[in-house]
């Protein structure tokens, strides 16, 4: 007996979401300029629950925009009109590159999924930093910036494509988010094999550090994106490893090249949305456990599978001390950041707090 298995239909959803009738192609190309339409007439706002302080960095909520959002820090300001803790951008790469060659997103509406095979498409970082120099020098919420290396960059030489990205971009980041992760580059998940990940690491977090002279002495933290596809033993390694090196936190996870029976997906690029959803559970229990040691200094945040306020609810109260999402705000649109507001203060106070 086949399990029923709900469909998802845009024309009977009382929340009409007019973007879903898009293809995903045209949906994801309209959407940056959707998001600053809806962004004109309203002023820039963080929700307030749950603050949290770390590292000097102050989140008043505990909700952010996940890498992929937001490519190239076009979209700070008109996202900072929606509420969230804090933003991500990127994956910016040194150099301007377009996408993979053919089909590069697509969405399973029934099953509330997303695939891509992007590769890193962006402007580059000289043309982000242009961007970000537009920006108040005190930001509104903290911004983290996910680097990647080139496609045409060998594995041998990608330390220097995120050193140049740390050198671009140290003035605007508020953190960093070392992305080795993405099913989406060739070889790029290479980079945590036992041989290769310590030294990588290592040159990544003496650039950063040798940037604290030219910052006046701010110490820029250092995350590392894993992916949902490790084995137990090599995450356990990437853990120990990279919390001895110095580096500050990670984020669990990426999306994955695991897919479920039926999917529609083809077997390359990365799934995200609603079937990662346990896989990135019980990858932040086991980073939760591996990083112990290193707890009271390290962040953990939850990515992949956050669809509803309820799941954001759940990963802060598995550990996560932040929660990022990507599929919620292509089915929910961005107005989720009011709707998990909304849940997260409904019993202590009946008003959403805002902080302009």
């Amino acid at each position: 007996m086949v399990p029923f298995k709900p469909r998802f239909n845009p024309w009977f959803n009382p929340w009409f979401k007019p973007w879903l009738l898009l293809s995903p192609k045209m949906a994801h190309d309209l959407a940056p300029i959707g998001l600053q339409a809806l962004a004109t007439f309203r002023k820039p706002t963080v929700y307030e629950w749950q603050p949290l302080e770390w590292q000097g960095l102050k989140f008043k909520n505990r909700l952010g925009t996940a890498g992929g959002v937001d490519k190239d820090g076009s979209l700070v300001r008109p996202w900072w009109t929606f509420g969230p803790g804090f933003l991500e951008i990127g994956t910016v790469t040194p150099q301007p590159q377009g996408p993979n060659e053919g089909r590069i997103i697509d969405r399973d509406l029934s099953a509330r999924a997303v695939w891509n095979r992007m590769g890193f498409p962006g402007r580059g970082a000289e043309a982000v930093a242009e961007n970000l120099r537009k920006l108040p020098r005190e930001h509104l919420t903290p911004l983290f910036i996910n680097i990647g290396k080139n496609r045409s960059t060998a594995n041998e030489n990608a330390e220097r494509d995120y050193i140049e990205c740390i050198n671009h971009l140290a003035f605007a980041a508020d953190a960093f988010v070392v992305n080795i992760s993405s099913p989406n580059t060739s070889g790029l998940c290479d980079l945590f094999r036992t041989d290769v990940f310590k030294p990588f690491l290592g040159a990544i977090i003496d650039a950063r550090n040798h940037q604290r002279t030219k910052l006046n002495g701010r110490r820029l933290p250092l995350l590392l994106k894993l992916s949902p596809d490790l084995l137990d033993e090599d995450l356990n390694r990437i853990i120990g490893v990279s919390g001895e090196l110095g580096l500050d936190g990670w984020i669990a996870t990426n999306t994955t090249l695991n897919r479920d029976e039926g999917s529609p997906f083809p077997a390359e690029g990365g799934v995200s949305g609603l079937p990662l959803a346990e896989r990135s559970k019980k990858v932040l229990l086991k980073v939760l456990t591996a990083a112990q040691p290193y707890r009271k200094e390290k962040l953990i945040i939850s990515a992949g599978g956050v669809m509803t306020p309820a799941d954001v609810s759940e990963r802060l109260a598995i550990g996560a001390d932040l929660v990022q999402v990507y599929a919620a705000l292509i089915y929910e649109g961005p107005k989720f950041f009011c709707l998990v507001a909304r849940q997260m203060t409904q019993q202590a106070s009946p008003n959403i707090q805002k902080s302009h």
